[in-house]
C-alpha cells in the first residue's frame, strides 16, 4: 500500500514537471515571437533578406507606381550602362508611410545581394532625405535632374557614380532580388560624402535606424 502511494506521488511529481516544462517552453516560444510589425529576417519567399542580421526595428510601408512588389524589374528601370538592351537607368518612383514617430530622415537604397561579387552591389544609395520627405518622383536617381529633395546627398554606390543604375542580373545567373529599401533614422543626418560606400553608410545608420520598408523586384540574368 505504502509502495503504491509512492508510485502515484511520483507520477504525479512527474506530470507536474512536465506540466512545468511545457509551460516554460510555451512562454520561451512566446518570447522569441517578434512584436506585430517587427520586420524578420526572411521573406515572404523564403530567399536570404539581407538585412537579416540586422537589429529588428519597425516596419512601414513602401509602395511604388512603378515597380510592383514580388514582381520582374521593368526595362526602363534596368541599366542600359551595365549593357542591358533598352535599359535606361531611371529610378522608379516610390513613395512611403507609417514610419515611426521619431523619425528625422530617411535613406533610399537598391541593392543587390547575390551579385556575383562576394559581397552584392549596391545599385543606388541616397542618404539625408528630409523626415517631411515622404516620396521620391521616378528619375530622381538621374544625376542633375534636381528631384531630390534639399540636402539630399546621392552616394556613389558600387558603380562607382553619383546616380541610379539599374538592375543588371547577369545572363545565366539566375534570379536575383533587388531590394528597394526606405530606412528610417532618428538622425537628421549622417556625416557621409558621395565617396561613402554603401556598406560604411549602412555601419553609420546601423545604431541611428528605426524603421525599416522594403519592395523586393526578383528579376531573372
Amino acid at each position: 500500500m505504502i509502495r503504491a502511494k509512492a508510485v502515484k506521488a511520483a507520477v504525479v511529481v512527474v506530470g507536474l514537471g512536465l506540466a512545468m516544462t511545457a509551460a516554460t517552453t510555451s512562454a520561451v516560444a512566446d518570447s522569441a515571437r517578434p512584436p506585430a510589425g517587427v520586420q524578420v529576417g526572411i521573406d515572404l519567399r523564403g530567399r536570404p533578406n539581407p538585412y537579416q542580421f540586422l537589429p529588428r526595428v519597425r516596419s512601414f510601408s513602401l509602395t511604388s507606381k512603378t515597380v510592383r512588389d514580388g514582381q520582374p524589374m521593368p526595362l526602363d528601370q534596368k541599366s542600359g550602362i551595365f549593357g542591358v538592351p533598352g535599359g535606361k537607368d531611371i529610378s522608379p518612383q516610390l513613395s512611403w508611410s507609417g514610419f515611426p514617430a521619431d523619425t528625422k530622415s530617411f535613406v533610399v537604397s537598391m541593392y543587390d545581394p547575390e551579385a556575383p561579387t562576394g559581397s552584392g552591389f549596391w545599385h543606388w544609395v541616397v542618404a539625408n532625405i528630409p523626415a517631411t520627405t515622404t516620396s521620391l518622383p521616378l528619375g530622381a536617381g538621374t544625376p542633375d535632374s534636381h528631384l531630390l529633395p534639399a540636402g539630399a546627398l546621392q552616394l556613389n554606390g558600387d558603380a562607382g557614380t553619383p546616380r541610379y543604375i539599374g538592375a543588371a542580373p547577369p545572363a545565366g545567373s539566375g534570379v536575383h532580388d533587388y531590394y528597394l529599401t526606405v530606412t528610417a533614422l532618428n538622425v537628421p543626418s549622417v556625416d557621409v560624402t558621395a565617396n561613402t560606400s554603401g556598406a560604411l553608410l549602412g555601419f553609420t545608420i546601423d545604431s541611428h535606424t528605426v524603421g525599416r520598408a522594403t519592395l523586393i523586384s526578383p528579376t531573372r540574368g
